[in-house]
């Protein structure tokens, strides 16, 4: 919205400026008059995020760590395995009934379950089918999520998340 309003008000100048007769600067807009432009505007031009298909998960579907566990305290590089039931792992790309692949998040919410997961430091994507991997990571402690992905990365329906774990790097 903050780009929408400097261009309504060119836009209201440059309107009033060709309408007037007279070489008169033109009337500055009332407050609510321009408020109410760009809320107008806003509104035409932002548009929520569209729902992607999400695909199925069967009854008792589950992903875990297998190692570490909550609470310990580990040297890194930190090895990771993780754990599923009641699904298959496949590649990102392949789209197999029932299936997905791991992806990992560091210090960081669960993401938006109607939109693919995000792969930056916080996300970890596992699409090669993984699942264990090595980690190098700084001293400190770390929340460790985990969230399966299907072939496009879009969590399942419903979605398929680990318990949080707390784990501690020296």
């Amino acid at each position: 919205m903050s780009r929408t309003m400097p261009v309504l008000a060119a836009a209201f100048l440059v309107l009033s400026a060709c309408s007037s007769e007279t070489n008169t600067p033109p009337e500055e807009p009332a407050a609510d008059d321009v408020a109410e432009t760009v809320s107008e505007a806003a509104s035409e031009t932002e548009s929520a995020p569209v729902a992607l298909p999400r695909s199925a998960s069967p009854d008792g579907a589950r992903v875990f760590f297998i190692t570490p566990a909550d609470g310990d305290t580990v040297q890194s590089p930190v090895n990771i395995e993780f754990g599923i039931e009641n699904m298959e792992v496949a590649p990102a790309g392949q789209d197999t009934m029932h299936s997905g692949h791991h992806h990992l998040i560091i210090n960081a919410e669960l993401p938006a379950f109607d939109q693919p997961i995000p792969a930056d430091d916080n996300y970890r994507h596992f699409g090669d089918g993984s699942t264990s991997t090595s980690l190098e990571l700084e001293p400190g402690t770390y929340k460790l999520q985990m969230i399966l992905g299907d072939y496009l990365h879009i969590p399942h329906d419903p979605p398929i998340y680990s318990d949080p774990i707390t784990i501690t790097v020296e």
